[in-house]
C-alpha cells in the first residue's frame, strides 16, 4: 500500500513551501488563520442538529423515524470527534481558555472523550506515525488484511463489542480515586443530557436510543473505517505521503464519516497546525506543487477499503 518511491517526485522545496512541505511564513500565516466566529456558528449549528432530531422523535415517535434519526446520529458523532480534533489542537478558537472551555464541555465531553488525555496520544501520534508510541496504530496496524479480518473486526464495532470496551473504563475510572477527576465530568455532561433530553421530550429512552448507542455502535464503525482510509497499509516514515492515504472527495464521504475537510488528512499531517476550513487550500498548494500527485490519490474510500482488505484468506 506504500506508494512507490517512483510515485513521490523530489520536489519540495518551491517558492512558497518549505523543504518539509509547510508552507513559508507569508503564506503560512494565511493559512494558519482560525476563523472563531464561524466555528462558534458550526459547534452551535451541530448542536442545533442535535436539538431538531430530538424533537422529531420526540413528535413522531414512530419505529422508522426512530431508526432514521438513529442513522443521523452517527454523523453527529463524527463532527463532534472532528472538532474534539481540533481543539485538541487548539485550532478551534484563537484563545486557549475558549478552545479548551468549547472543547472540553461542548464537544469532547458529550463524546465521552478525556481531551487531555486524547490530546497528549495525539502528539505522539503526529510526532512518528506507526512509532512505538502512536496510541492510533490498534485502528490501522496489521493492514492489508483479509476480507474476512476486516468483516469482523467491523461486526465487533457494530454491535457494541468495541464501544463497550472504550465504555467500560470510563465507568471503572469514576470509581477509582486517581481517575475520577477525568471520568466524573464526562459521566456528568452525559447525566445532564440525559436529564435534559428527558425533561424536554418526557420521554426517558431518547438518550441512550439516540445518544448513547449511536455512539457504542455506529460511531465505531464509522471510526475505523476513516482510520483505515487515513494509514491503513502505510509505514513509517519522514515523508509523509508514506504515512498518510490521499483520497478523493464525495459529498457522501463528508456526510458521513469525513466532515469538516477531515479527508485532506495528508494535507493536516504534513502541517498539522493548519485549521480545517484552510485545508482544501493548503491541499491545493502540495499538489500545484507536484507533492500531491494522482498516482497517489485513491479514486474513493470505497477502493481504498477493497485494497486494504485484498489478503487472500487461509
Amino acid at each position: 500500500m506504500v506508494p512507490d518511491v517512483a510515485l513521490r517526485p523530489e520536489v519540495l522545496p518551491t517558492e512558497r513551501l518549505l523543504p518539509n512541505g509547510m508552507c513559508r511564513p507569508e503564506l503560512r500565516t494565511e493559512l494558519r488563520r482560525i476563523a472563531g466566529r464561524r466555528n462558534a456558528w458550526t459547534v452551535a449549528w451541530l448542536w442545533l442538529w442535535v436539538a431538531a432530531t430530538v424533537a422529531v422523535v420526540a413528535r413522531f415517535p414512530r419505529p422508522w423515524v426512530v431508526a432514521v434519526a438513529f442513522l443521523l446520529m452517527g454523523p453527529v458523532h463524527a463532527r463532534l470527534a472532528i472538532l474534539m480534533h481540533e481543539a485538541a489542537h487548539r485550532l478551534l478558537f484563537v484563545h486557549r481558555r475558549v478552545n479548551d472551555l468549547v472543547g472540553q464541555w461542548l464537544v469532547a465531553a458529550p463524546a465521552f472523550v478525556p481531551i487531555g488525555i486524547y490530546r497528549r496520544g495525539h502528539v505522539a501520534h503526529h510526532r512518528a506515525e506507526f512509532g512505538p508510541d502512536d496510541p492510533d496504530i490498534a485502528y490501522y496496524g496489521g493492514y492489508p488484511a483479509t476480507r474476512r479480518a476486516l468483516v469482523r473486526r467491523l461486526t465487533r464495532d457494530a454491535v457494541g463489542i468495541s464501544g463497550w470496551k472504550n465504555f467500560s473504563p470510563l465507568l471503572r475510572a469514576a470509581t477509582r480515586t486517581g481517575a475520577r477527576r477525568i471520568a466524573l465530568p464526562i459521566l456528568g455532561v452525559q447525566a445532564a443530557l440525559w436529564a435534559v433530553t428527558w425533561v424536554a421530550t418526557g420521554d426517558w429512552w431518547i438518550y441512550p436510543v439516540l445518544w448513547w448507542l449511536p455512539w457504542m455502535t455506529q460511531w465505531r464503525v464509522l471510526n475505523r473505517l476513516r482510520s483505515l482510509a487515513e494509514h491503513g497499509g502505510m509505514a513509517a516514515s519522514a515523508d509523509r505521503r508514506a504515512t498518510t492515504h490521499d483520497v478523493r472527495q464525495s459529498w457522501i464521504a463528508r456526510f458521513w464519516f469525513v466532515p469538516y475537510h477531515a479527508g485532506w488528512h495528508l494535507a493536516h499531517h504534513v502541517d498539522m497546525g493548519i485549521p480545517w476550513r484552510n485545508l482544501p487550500r493548503y491541499h491545493e498548494e502540495l499538489r500545484r506543487a507536484g507533492y500531491v500527485t494522482p498516482a497517489l490519490t485513491h479514486p474513493s474510500y470505497r477502493s481504498l477499503w477493497r485494497a486494504l482488505s485484498s489478503i487472500p484468506a487461509g
